[in-house]
């Protein structure tokens, strides 16, 4: 019953958001083509709710700098400075207000990882694509980027089996504090564990 409260709620939250932050939304995107050049908007896809493929919308963060064949130079030599501010402010997530009021997502739920790991995860890890992906969530709230892999799936199914309005509310509230404190919850500008694809096959749990 809480899931069709919760799509309503997800569409007036993301669409009243969408209006508040029109002109944050824009002034961002002016920035962000005058900075890093087009396309403005970075799209990839992600595994939605029982899986299905969307594409996340998000702020580009990086430049396209190619080395002398052509090639493009590794993540941590295009992303600028401006690329992690905006990051470690979470405006590069607020297109994914889109997502939230298309239905790919919700305000709240397990971050949607990338369609590479799907092949890695096991049964019970797998129950994370039994909601929609969230902005933000438990995991996100409780280290995100200083989280082991085994610790963020464990903040997922613990979101997906005590799904509440309550516990909704709650993470809502510690994600603001965060990001007022901007602690890089949503997106943060640096990675510091491996990518599940490659903790898998290292060995890693599971």
């Amino acid at each position: 019953m809480y899931q069709k409260i919760k799509r309503l709620l997800d569409i007036f939250i993301s669409l009243t958001a969408l209006v508040i932050l029109s002109p944050v939304l824009l002034v961002t995107a002016l920035l962000v083509r005058v900075k890093l050049g087009a396309p403005v908007i970075f799209h990839q896809e992600r595994p939605g709710y029982h899986e299905k493929i969307f594409k996340l919308c998000k702020f580009r963060t990086m430049t396209d700098a190619r080395d002398a064949s052509g090639a493009l130079l590794p993540d941590e030599q295009r992303l600028t400075k401006f690329g992690r501010l905006l990051r470690s402010t979470s405006l590069d997530e607020l297109p994914e207000l889109w997502n939230i009021l298309n239905g790919d997502m919700s305000l709240i739920g397990p971050r949607p990882l990338l369609v590479r790991y799907l092949p890695y995860y096991t049964k019970e890890e797998r129950r994370r694509h039994d909601v929609r992906p969230g902005l933000t969530g438990l995991a996100q709230v409780n280290g995100r980027n200083a989280l082991g892999w085994e610790a963020r799936f464990a903040y997922d199914l613990e979101y997906v089996d005590h799904l509440s309005f309550g516990l909704d509310l709650k993470i809502l509230f510690l994600t603001v504090a965060k990001v007022v404190k901007r602690s890089g919850t949503l997106s943060g500008a640096d990675q510091v564990v491996a990518d599940f694809d490659e903790y898998r096959k290292k060995g890693g749990a599971g």
